[in-house]
């Protein structure tokens, strides 16, 4: 069974919950413990640890994931009403390919419970596993990473923490329809990635751009299947990482708005955290990184798929050469545009022909330009 490859919550956790009032979240999570595996049947969210880091050559110790769970154990949680459990850990197998084999079946078996595993490491490489999990849903993958980096890499160089892209977008079945990177860095990224990100029809915004209006990353969001966050996209004044020393890059504030942003979705279904270098301040941050998700899944409006017109308000903005037709919703205020569909056997749209976007998008269009994100998801719908 595929969740035989989980290891039980270690003695030592389990003693730091019984100090814990009835009232912390530690006391109100479902756990795997050496007598019993949590009953799915009621479980809406679950937290997995892998125990591999193999993927990061910078990596200076095994991980480690007791202060994380301490941490998060001890916050209380929000007016929550779904069941949350801790499935335990993924311990590093023979291979990094046997970890990928383990993390990817777990995360399949939960995804098709309609169960969201929040998945804790461990190398970013670990993404390409989750990913890979989608393969058994027949369904294309919008893949979005909070990262400083592309993490594109030579394909003979093999699949790495910061080469893990590269094997997503190359390896069959190509189930990759888009990839959108959120906070970059120009100076951590070669011109030939930059161009190549583009050429590729895939999305990216600048970490400064994200930090001026944090709002332009929620409609990225909403479209997105797997999100991964590369914990290095911190800077370390508040990440507590200073093993990888990083100047710039997301505040604590702004880290946990993406994670809500996230969870809020109505279309993530898996949830992946990264590149923890086990300090105790970086444990604190995951801690409530975790928990801003969480927060974000309870306050989901259920509004995707699109379901009937009667809950929006139509609008349609005449171009020189096009129409575009723009959806509000009447419940949340949120923002859609339709991308046309075209009959065609090879169109990797059939499922969904509403981008998320956003209310500036619309006055981009109101002014007679073509809004970007529609222009390459039409691109990629065409070819």
């Amino acid at each position: 069974m595929e969740f035989d490859f989980l290891k039980p919550i270690n003695e030592e956790i389990l003693e730091f919950i019984t100090g814990l009032s009835s009232q912390h979240l530690g006391s109100k999570m479902v756990l795997h413990t050496k007598e019993q595996f949590p009953d799915l049947n009621k479980i809406k969210i679950a937290l997995i640890g892998v125990l591999d880091n193999r993927g990061d050559s910078k990596a200076i110790s095994d991980v480690d994931l007791n202060s994380i769970r301490k941490e998060l154990y001890s916050l209380y949680p929000g007016n929550w009403e779904a069941s949350i459990a801790d499935l335990g850990d993924i311990e590093a197998g023979n291979s990094v390919q046997d970890t990928y084999f383990a993390l990817k079946k777990v995360v399949s078996s939960l995804i098709k419970k309609k169960i969201i595993p929040i998945v804790i490491g461990g190398s970013q490489d670990l993404t390409y596993a989750m990913y890979r999990a989608y393969d058994d849903l027949e369904q294309m993958v919008n893949l979005v990473s909070i990262d400083s980096k592309f993490d594109l890499g030579k394909e003979s160089e093999g699949i790495y923490s910061d080469s893990y892209l590269t094997k997503i977008i190359l390896d069959e079945p190509n189930n990759l329809f888009n990839f959108c990177n959120i906070g970059f860095q120009t100076y951590y990224n070669s011109q030939e990635e930059i161009d190549l990100v583009e050429k590729l029809f895939f999305d990216a915004y600048r970490l400064g751009d994200v930090s001026n209006s944090i709002a332009i990353a929620e409609p990225v969001f909403r479209d997105a299947d797997l999100v991964s966050l590369d914990l290095n996209s911190i800077k370390s004044s508040d990440s507590g990482n200073f093993f990888n020393f990083k100047p710039n890059g997301f505040d604590g504030k702004e880290i946990c708005s993406l994670s809500r942003y996230a969870g809020i979705s109505d279309k993530v279904s898996s949830f992946g955290i990264f590149n923890h270098t086990n300090s105790m301040q970086e444990s604190g941050l995951i801690s409530q990184i975790i928990w801003y998700f969480i927060e974000g899944f309870h306050y989901r409006s259920n509004e995707y798929p699109f379901g009937s017109k009667d809950n929006y308000i139509k609008y349609i903005v005449p171009l020189e050469e096009d129409e575009l037709v723009f959806y509000k919703s009447n419940k949340t205020g949120r923002w859609w545009i339709e991308i046309p569909f075209i009959s065609d056997s090879h169109n990797k749209l059939k499922r969904n022909t509403l981008l998320p976007c956003s209310y500036d998008e619309y006055l981009v269009a109101c002014e007679n330009e073509m809004p970007e994100r529609w222009w390459k998801a039409q691109r990629k719908n065409v070819f």
